[in-house]
């Protein structure tokens, strides 16, 4: 049926009967949404109603691979994962690196979907055509490190290839995540989703390989790529993603003290460099990747002497900055807890951060925090808060319902909640620059500064654009979407993408050689038919133009200093965003896509 890249199968797994099946991937599918995360939106809108309660049975787990995904050419690793989140109440779409996804590829899968509820604990094991349910009553408890490590002995893989919840997970935190080894499917609460279907892990073992249609010129161009990804991409080898601390620092863009300021006068103590010079112990890559950007740390002295992780930009800008911690020991040390715990490291730090507001205003108090002195630039604080909300002690209890239960207990301070749709921002300050306020405000799973669009680079780091003018941000938000959707349905990681070609203008051939399929023109419109149909799904579960709205203290103070000083994003600058940015989308004033729009889409029949 496919010449190459697809494998050409859905496996659908029924907890409930422990039985599965294997269903033919529709080539029409693969022409309108690719793979990957266009894939698993699809499924989802066809299959996971308005209606369904995150944690019943009848909401489902959604792993899709893209064409890529596995294929010998670099950092063929990805892997998207769509649920209903316990966090947000909405659509998730997440996903995650290592060797999981593309072992699914080598088992002959496309897509599996997870369904239903298991009888017992259970973990199980895709090992090419057979799938089996074991018993997992001796993993529960476990850290996502021990379940890796125990399953990857037993079965003889990777422990990358395995994917596990945590102990979070199991105590009912909404924004538990699935650890793929040491990548994470991260945002959303995907790990809490996986608990309680009773499952405690899923192996993936394939011993299969990626078609190729055209293998001659696919290895010539897979060869380009890989060169040109280790010529541009020096900066993510040397430094990773925490290369952007001291950047967004320097331009007033770093969320401080839950987002009060954009200034953390001790921030070198944190950056990159700092990671070097103290903590560095060596480079890690997911799969097919000449890149390896994790920068792994240890703690080699003090009161977290042995801690090790290699914590992003995002989790330094949620422990760091929102909280005021400038002691990165203490970083490493609640990157590592919540690698183990299972729990998305954004959703903590900023959770954190709130409450340690909240304690500085006397709204908590030590009696609520069971005696930990909340405040801001408390290491120690910071890293005690990560165990008590994993093991829902005191106020880790309330923090472990996320934003919306933290609203319910304390609905006067909904201002200084910092999240859109549930999720709170990543460590990008939107009134620093304003196509930013975009990007958190029309993401399709909540804030998010990837599915809404990265415009830090051509609003700051490039200077494209200016970055406190409205006119133009709407367009330029939705090219960004667009090109991430596509990027994200394809099954490679965006740090490589411009070695492909694969950019707002996609160019080059290799998708052609993998697949025989003619795409590449067609990727900026998949990539918007993607984007519009997540849409038509938020729609459908009753969002509208005002969930598009940012949190109050993003538009009623401006900035008290750095070189954003003064700004503020305010109603009336938002709302011009906001439409500008519904007319370049063909969204009526409520966000929701026009008919003229669907048609052009060829969505007419998924409204």
């Amino acid at each position: 049926m496919f010449k190459g890249g697809y494998a050409g199968h859905v496996l659908r797994i029924d907890l409930d009967t422990g039985g599965s099946s294997v269903e033919p991937l529709d080539p029409k599918l693969v022409e309108k949404f690719l793979g990957g995360r266009g894939l698993a939106a699809y499924i989802y809108y066809e299959e996971v109603g308005p209606e369904v309660n995150p944690i019943s049975p009848e909401n489902k787990l959604i792993f899709c691979v893209g064409p890529l995904t596995g294929a010998p050419a670099p950092a063929t690793t990805k892997t998207s994962l769509a649920t209903k989140s316990p966090e947000t109440g909405r659509y998730l779409c997440t996903n995650a690196g290592g060797w999981f996804g593309p072992h699914l590829k080598f088992c002959g899968y496309d897509a599996v979907i997870i369904e239903g509820r298991a009888p017992r604990p259970v973990y199980i094991l895709i090992e090419d055509c057979n799938i089996s349910f074991h018993d997992a009553a001796d993993l529960l408890g476990k850290t996502t490190t021990e379940v890796n490590q125990i399953l990857s002995g037993r079965h003889r893989c990777r422990p990358e290839q395995v994917v596990s919840a945590g102990p979070a997970a199991e105590r009912g935190v909404v924004f538990a995540n699935l650890q793929a080894g040491d990548r994470s499917f991260g945002r959303g609460g995907a790990g809490l989703v996986l608990i309680s279907k009773n499952v405690k892990a899923i192996l993936a073992k394939g011993a299969g390989s990626v078609g190729v249609a055209y293998p001659k010129e696919f290895t010539a161009s897979a060869a380009e790529a890989t060169r040109v990804a280790r010529e541009t991409r020096t900066g993510h080898t040397k430094y990773g993603t925490a290369q952007y601390v001291g950047a967004m620092n320097e331009l007033g863009a770093f969320p401080v003290r839950n987002f009060q300021t954009t200034t953390l006068p001790e921030y070198k103590k944190i950056t990159a460099e700092a990671i070097k010079e103290r903590f560095f112990t060596h480079n890690k890559g997911c799969y097919r990747c000449p890149v390896a950007c994790a920068q792994y740390c240890y703690v080699k002295d003090g009161k977290f002497l042995g801690a090790k992780s290699d914590p992003e930009y995002e989790t330094i800008g949620a422990f760091g900055g929102m909280c005021a911690v400038t002691d990165l020991a203490a970083i490493v040390t609640a990157n590592m807890l919540c690698d183990e715990y299972g729990l998305d490291t954004m959703s903590t730090g900023a959770l954190i951060a709130l409450a340690m507001e909240l304690f500085e205003r006397g709204v908590i108090t030590e009696k609520d925090t069971g005696g930990i002195i909340l405040r801001f630039g408390n290491a120690e604080a910071l890293v005690e808060m990560v165990t008590a909300i994993a093991q829902r002690q005191h106020v880790g209890n309330l923090l472990a319902k996320g934003m919306r239960g933290i609203a319910e207990a304390y609905p006067e301070y909904q201002d200084i909640m910092m999240h859109v749709k549930w999720l709170p921002l990543a460590a990008y300050d939107p009134r620093a620059f304003y196509g930013n306020a975009l990007t958190n405000g029309t993401s399709s799973r909540g804030a998010c500064h990837n599915v809404g669009g990265w415009s830090i680079r051509a609003e700051l780091l490039t200077k494209e654009y200016d970055r406190f003018a409205v006119e133009g941000k709407g367009l330029l938000i939705k090219k960004l979407q667009d090109t991430r959707a596509y990027i994200d349905s394809l099954g490679i990681c965006t740090v490589v993408r411009g070695g492909y070609g694969f950019t707002e203008e996609p160019e080059g051939r290799i998708l052609e050689y993998l697949t025989g399929l003619e795409l590449t023109s067609q990727l900026t419109t998949i990539g918007e038919r993607i984007y519009t149909l997540e849409r038509l799904i938020l729609v459908r579960e009753g969002v509208t133009g005002r969930d598009d709205m940012l949190p109050g203290r993003l538009m009623r103070e401006p900035l008290p200093d750095g070189p954003a000083k003064g700004h503020v994003m305010d109603q009336a600058k938002y709302t011009g965003l906001l439409n500008d940015y519904y007319r370049a989308r063909g969204w009526d004033e409520e966000g929701r896509p026009t008919g003229e729009t669907l048609a052009k889409l060829d969505l007419v029949n998924y409204v």
